[in-house]
């Protein structure tokens, strides 16, 4: 008997702002920099691409090279799509 296995998408699973919210700050607590841009794009990803970018005041396409693997995305990149998902960056 084979066993049938598909990747997991955590974005699959982030449904309302609290679970963004819980995963990104989960990724921050025990992530580093290039792991929350990704976390970054995941949470983008689950709440729609073209929503967040347009909240955030930017392309879609500049928010999927921005967040991309090796991409480097300005703080102010990186702020606007925060505010753009209801988080806010607080230090602690």
């Amino acid at each position: 008997m084979t066993l049938e296995t598909k990747p997991f998408d955590i974005a699959e699973h982030l449904k309302t702002p609290e679970e963004v919210r819980a995963f990104l700050q989960e990724v921050l607590d025990s992530g580093d920099e290039s792991d929350f841009i990704h976390a970054l794009s995941t949470a983008a990803r689950a709440m729609g691409m073209t929503e967040v970018a347009k909240k955030a005041g930017v392309t879609r396409a500049s928010l999927y090279k921005s967040l991309a693997e090796g991409g480097n995305p300005r703080f102010s990149t990186i702020s606007k799509v925060t505010k753009a998902l209801g988080c806010k960056l607080a230090i602690a």
